[in-house]
């Protein structure tokens, strides 16, 4: 879901700091009478267009990840097939960095066509690859692309949108991964089966045009050029920074791929290099909680970090544990998509915003608890289906927060500071991931769970393993469910006191 998420991107090879600058066009803010709301005259187009982006970048990531055992299996790569998830995580960051630089330069037009150049670029890689490497390079490609796109959506938000209608668009982009969520791995599947794998990466460039021809006029007027607040410059410090804190996730996550004592080596080489690269990048008082921007980009990361990791380990339990097929474990996942959808509908209800730090606060107490609760399955007295329950309650909780988080961070964020906060909020985001799955996967496979490779999705994990020990499992819920707690109690530092 996330994985989002987790759990949402041209070249970067020129030099950014020789972009043109581009004269903002000036336009007259439409009252609400006027302009409709998000679907009215004034936004309809950009709104179409941006959410069709989300749509196919949330397509291609539950299709995908269908597609790939077969992809690795006809490409003899099986051995590499852990790091064609975690190379696509790891250059995410780099793109994320490279997104919030480029944005507070020259807006979000450019990094939004190169990120979805490179996004287009690294499918037709993969499609088109003979040898296993070259398809995880692809792979490396779309990552770039996805962080270039997803910071550059934030911008857009944040400058073509009035504050009243941000909630709203955020709530759309967490619909448009509803139907991806349900549909996705049967057309993948059925693609795979009847036209074969290479068509779930060759065919969604093609699907790419049209948002694109929808969305870049009114894109071009609305939030083109440098921000009002006049252009940031390029800082080289911080793409050093991001570089390292790439290099740094790789080698964590191939450590966690690697469960033997050498493995601490790479370990503590990508811990060395990821965290002063993070305290960095993150707005100064991230990991203490300082009040108002550094504890929204905190709570993101806590939220994502401790969810994704319990949802991906639902359908392996519900495998080894209770018996379940590989499908009818993973529909146990399809309802969250709903109740995550509902949950971000209702943050852009009027009557949320008064209270978006007290919601936030009680949404992760209901993560807490979906997670809390989704382990009890290892009881067989326990009906199977309390996981489904449990994880849809985690998911109307996460509904709430993650539109919520995003909102926040636009509202505490200068016109020429969007670009980067919001490339700190997906990186905040993507990094947790990281480390809780690389923490609790070593975990898992320590107490007799078998390894499970940091970058799978829920659909992966679930074909892991045939048999694994209950603890192993407990492992993963306790530490997910206490970083979700720590959020909710630090959720109130949100709130910028005046």
């Amino acid at each position: 879901m996330t994985a989002l998420d987790d759990e949402l991107d041209g070249s970067l090879d020129g030099d950014l700091g020789t972009v043109a600058p581009i004269t903002p066009v000036l336009t007259p803010v439409p009252t609400p009478e006027a302009d409709g709301g998000v679907l009215g005259r004034t936004y309809r187009a950009l709104t179409l267009g941006i959410v069709s982006v989300v749509l196919l970048i949330a397509f291609e990531a539950t299709a995908v990840g269908t597609a790939m055992p077969v992809a690795a299996d006809r490409l003899d790569g099986v051995s590499l097939y852990a790091f064609a998830f975690s190379a696509y995580f790891t250059t995410s960051l780099l793109g994320m960095v490279a997104a919030g630089q480029w944005c507070d330069r020259s807006g979000p037009l450019a990094s939004l066509a190169a990120g979805i150049g490179a996004f287009a670029v690294g499918l037709l890689l993969s499609g088109t690859a003979v040898q296993m490497w070259v398809f995880v390079l692809g792979r490396a490609v779309q990552g770039i692309g996805g962080g270039l796109v997803i910071v550059a959506l934030y911008v857009t938000v944040s400058r073509a949108y009035p504050e009243r209608l941000r909630p709203t668009v955020m709530a759309a982009f967490a619909a448009s991964w509803v139907i991806p969520a349900v549909v996705g791995p049967l057309i993948a599947g059925t693609v795979t089966e009847q036209l074969g794998w290479r068509w779930v990466f060759l065919g969604i460039p093609a699907l790419v045009v049209l948002p694109i021809a929808v969305m870049l006029p009114p894109l071009r007027r609305a939030a083109s050029g440098p921000p009002p607040g006049g252009a940031r410059p390029l800082d080289h410090r911080l793409m050093r920074l991001a570089v390292a804190v790439s290099l740094g996730a790789g080698l964590l996550q191939y450590a966690g791929q690697d469960l033997r004592w050498v493995s601490l080596v790479p370990a503590a080489a990508g811990a060395a290099l990821m965290v002063p690269a993070a305290l960095g990048l993150l707005p100064r008082g991230t990991f203490r909680a300082a009040r108002g921007l550094p504890t929204v980009v905190l709570m993101r990361g806590i939220a994502a970090g401790s969810f994704i990791v319990a949802e991906s380990f639902v359908p392996l339990m519900l495998v080894s544990q209770r018996g379940l097929s590989v499908t009818m474990a993973g529909l146990s996942l399809a309802a969250g998509g709903a109740t995550w959808a509902l949950g971000s509908f209702l943050q852009s209800r009027p009557f949320a915003e008064a209270h978006r730090e007290r919601l936030v606060r009680y949404c992760m107490v209901l993560v807490t608890a979906g997670i809390a609760a989704t382990p009890l399955v290892l009881l067989e007295s326990v009906p199977v289906w309390t996981a489904a329950v449990a994880q849809a309650v985690g998911c109307f909780g996460m509904g709430v927060v993650i539109s919520s988080t995003s909102v926040l961070l636009l509202k505490l964020s200068k016109p020429e500071e969007a670009g980067a906060n919001s490339a700190a909020l997906q990186l905040s985001d993507g990094l947790s991931n990281i480390v809780l799955l690389a923490a609790c996967g070593a975990l898992f496979a320590g107490l007799g769970g078998g390894a499970v490779s940091v970058g799978h999705g829920a659909g992966e994990a679930a074909s892991a393993a045939s048999a694994s020990h209950p603890l192993a499992f407990v492992a993963v819920y306790l530490p997910a469910a206490a970083v979700a707690l720590a959020g909710a109690l630090v959720a109130g530092r949100m709130r910028v006191e005046k």
